[in-house]
């Protein structure tokens, strides 16, 4: 294993999508059995006006659990999001909407479903209907999206994760689709008391696109589990358990280093 100091970046929509993920998790509780997974399932989130930024809350709800809804007259931008998975289902109007987040709502079920019309008129609705958020995207200084209607919603926006977590990534050098999920596997040992960061491996993958694949994981955890798992990353790969170079990088603190682990390196 080689290691090289370097100050740890990426353009990875995970990050984006993690940061959402952090607000919503950070103050839901646990399952009361050990054995059973957190989720946010039975919760509405309105992500109003399909964008970048709502995009990755989006993906964010998904691993989380929620029911999710947005709306966009887009079609390249529906489209789009079907196919990389973010959505479950593409409707034209809210009834067909409501009609499918009542029931999955109702079965704590994860679900996305996109409106094909303007966001404005999708809200305007909602508010006549009296439909209640459980959460709603809270827009930037400077944007239009105007969600404060949901009085009793709690506002979601983009935040960095605590200070004293430390951030995590990897990637494989070929055959992610054969490599990554080993390593997932690896990393999900080493989070046993970490569930929200657990659920977040195991579920980002499916709703992050194709790049989830390709590209890299990305996890904020305690930085006692970040090091396991590079330790046990790189065991894997010094042992031949894992038979492709891998890649990744951690920053703990004022600390940031990458890592290049091959079979036969120390």
């Amino acid at each position: 294993m080689t290691l090289d100091s370097a100050h740890v970046t990426s353009s990875s929509s995970q990050i984006a999508a993690y940061g959402f993920y952090f607000a919503l998790t950070r103050n839901a509780s646990v399952a009361a059995d050990a054995n059973e997974e957190p989720s946010l399932g039975g919760k509405l989130l309105y992500a109003g006006k399909l964008d970048a930024d709502s995009r990755a809350l989006v993906i964010a709800a998904n691993v989380a659990g929620c029911a999710t809804l947005a709306a966009t007259v887009e079609t390249s931008a529906q489209k789009q999001s079907i196919r990389d998975g973010v959505f479950d289902f593409l409707v034209t109007s809210l009834d067909e909407a409501l009609r499918i987040l009542k029931n999955e709502i109702r079965t704590h079920n994860t679900v996305a479903v996109c409106v094909g019309r303007s966001h404005e008129s999708v809200q305007q609705e909602m508010l006549k209907r009296g439909v209640q958020p459980d959460f709603v995207f809270r827009e930037l200084p400077g944007q239009e999206r105007t969600v404060s209607h949901f009085g009793k919603a709690s506002a979601l926006q983009f935040i960095e994760p605590d200070s004293d977590l430390a951030f995590l990534t990897w990637q494989v050098a070929e055959a992610p689709a054969r490599w990554m999920p080993k390593l997932d596997a690896i990393s999900l040992k080493c989070l046993e008391t970490e569930p929200w960061a657990r659920r977040w491996i195991r579920l980002s993958p499916r709703y992050c696109g194709r790049s989830a694949l390709v590209a890299q994981r990305a996890l904020y955890c305690s930085p006692h589990a970040a090091k396991q798992i590079i330790q046990n990353i790189a065991d894997s790969v010094r042992t031949g358990e894992t038979g492709v170079e891998v890649s990744a990088s951690l920053r703990a603190g004022d600390e940031s280093m990458v890592f290049r682990m091959s079979r036969g390196t120390e």
